[in-house]
């Protein structure tokens, strides 16, 4: 029984294994562990142990995240000069009547946080963990709080938080930090349909951040690019980095277009009712939104002008640069010369080595441009001195050709009167047909040009019956004896075929309107 039971859960870890892709799994492994790495300095301060002057314990976790706050807050106040004596005075008004703490105390909990989010080595907080993938350790680095700036007079160091520590304030409102601006325009515009315009404009203030902390991102690849291309690889890798900002950047830049439309209508709504006490406070605040939102918008267009300019100018010049260093440690005499006359080669071989410096082969070849040249063209009757007349089938293949579509519509009629057979209706949408064909596992019909050529037929040719077909004019138009064959599957019924107003897409390929199919006893027209 034991033996079974062990054997029935080898089996059960084979099938799981099976199914899971390790290798997938195992892929974004150090990029998720870098995540964590973010929440690492937070739990340090947590770790840490300090009391205040009556013994209670302080929560320095907590404290951090308050920090992180704070300099956040600064920054969508546009502060370049945030000092520890600031922080000290937000700390001891944040935790009064929480702990009991003197002005050292206070000192000493603030000088422990910046030690930790801006380690005085400068490089960074160090989480070190176990790449599953390559089987090594790793360390991660981040940088919460960097330097704003110093004043030499007061001896006075100012801090900011860094574009880490800005992830993690926004890691903590479940946002990702390449959608801030697209999240904050959506938020915009929901506090403006509600009509809340305080709200509006912090929105504003946190889009300001969210720019200026795209323009370094962009800075700083434009450093990267000029001293970090060495290969095609990386080169093709920030060519697409950069496409994909570029692509980001209009988006937003229509959605601030958009933005702006919708504030001036607002605006000249609330001014024809200004009259009003509670408009006036309103009319107020969506004048200085407008001013706002239009000077992030002139920022955010600065931007992808800079963006714009960072694919035209530095990679070329990167590329460049790449050509200019390889052809300048390209030495022919030691590349080449050297291994022709240094090592003794089969002729084969050899031939492998010296064909790129040998001139182009010529060979006279047909371009396809000889189909715009001038065609002799003629009728089947005349004489074409022994040639075949230009794109033209001769009789058989004409033949073989009338043939393969006639049966391939009355597959597709006999198909659609056994659809009506088990509907038990006498009106069908095409719609529902081709749903039928796929249950019935007909896929491959759909896939054929020839099943949208019948409906384009059936259409024109409606209403469809055991009759000759003929037009207004009372010629015939029956294709190679079609209606014959098509009225044996009709059974002695018509069938009208209008179209219906809206287009399938029934495969990747192909596109058709729907249609109506009616079917109706006798062979008249409905």
């Amino acid at each position: 029984m034991d033996r079974s039971l062990e054997q029935e859960q080898r089996l059960r870890r084979e099938r799981i294994a099976a199914d899971v892709d390790v290798i997938a799994v195992l892929a974004d492994f150090p990029s998720r562990m870098d995540k964590l790495a973010l929440f690492d300095p937070l739990f340090e301060l947590g770790r840490q142990r300090k009391n205040d002057l009556d013994g209670k314990p302080i929560a320095m976790m907590e404290l951090g995240m308050l920090t992180l706050l704070f300099f956040f807050e600064k920054k969508l106040l546009r502060s370049r000069k945030t000092s520890a004596r600031e922080h000290e005075e937000f700390l001891a008004e944040a935790t009064q009547g929480l702990y009991r703490l003197g002005a050292n105390e206070i000192k000493d909990i603030v000088s422990r946080i910046i030690r930790v989010f801006r380690p005085a080595d400068g490089l960074g907080h160090q989480f070190t963990f176990f790449d599953l993938n390559s089987g090594e350790e790793r360390t991660a680095r981040t940088s919460i709080l960097k330097a704003d700036g110093h004043d030499s007079q007061t001896v006075t160091q100012y801090y900011t938080l860094d574009e880490d520590g800005l992830e993690l304030v926004f890691a903590t409102k479940e946002f990702y930090l390449e959608f801030q601006l697209s999240i904050h325009q959506l938020l915009l515009r929901k506090q403006l349909e509600k009509g809340e315009f305080q709200g509006a404009l912090r929105q504003i203030d946190e889009m300001h951040i969210d720019v200026e902390t795209l323009r370094e991102r962009i800075s700083r690849i434009e450093s990267e690019i000029k001293r970090s291309i060495v290969s095609e690889d990386t080169f093709q890798r920030y060519k697409n980095l950069l496409q994909d900002i570029d692509l980001r950047l209009n988006r937003e830049s229509e959605e601030f277009k958009e933005l702006l439309e919708f504030v001036r209508e607002t605006r000249e709504r609330i001014y024809a009712d200004r009259e009003l006490p509670r408009n006036q406070r309103a009319y107020e605040l969506i004048l200085r939104i407008g001013t706002e939102l239009e000077g992030v918008h002139n920022e955010h267009t600065r931007l992808l002008q800079q963006s714009y300019e960072l694919s035209n100018q530095a990679l070329r010049a990167a590329k460049e640069s790449m050509y200019y260093t390889g052809m300048n440690a390209f030495s022919f005499e030691q590349e080449v010369g050297a291994f022709i006359f240094g090592k003794l080669l089969s002729p084969e071989s050899m031939q492998g080595v010296i064909a790129p410096f040998i001139g182009l082969e010529r060979a006279e070849l047909w371009s396809p441009l000889t189909v715009f040249s001038q065609q002799q063209l003629a009728g089947r009757s005349e004489e074409v001195g022994g040639q075949a007349a230009f794109m033209e089938m001769d009789e058989s293949e004409e033949d073989a050709f009338a043939e393969q579509r006639r049966s391939g519509i009355v597959r597709i009629v006999r198909l659609l009167m056994a659809f009506f057979d088990e509907k038990n209706q006498n009106v069908v949408y095409l719609d529902d047909f081709i749903e039928w064909l796929r249950e019935q596992g007909e896929e491959e019909l759909l896939r054929s040009r020839g099943f949208y050529d019948c409906w384009l037929i059936l259409h024109q040719r409606s209403p469809i019956s055991d009759r000759e077909w003929t037009d207004s004019g009372g010629e015939a138009r029956g294709i190679s004896g079609l209606q014959e064959v098509i009225g044996e599957e009709l059974q002695g019924k018509t069938l009208n075929v209008t179209e219906a107003g809206e287009v399938l897409c029934v495969t990747q390929r192909y596109e058709i309107q729907d249609m109506r199919i009616e079917r109706t006893e006798g062979n008249h027209a409905i």
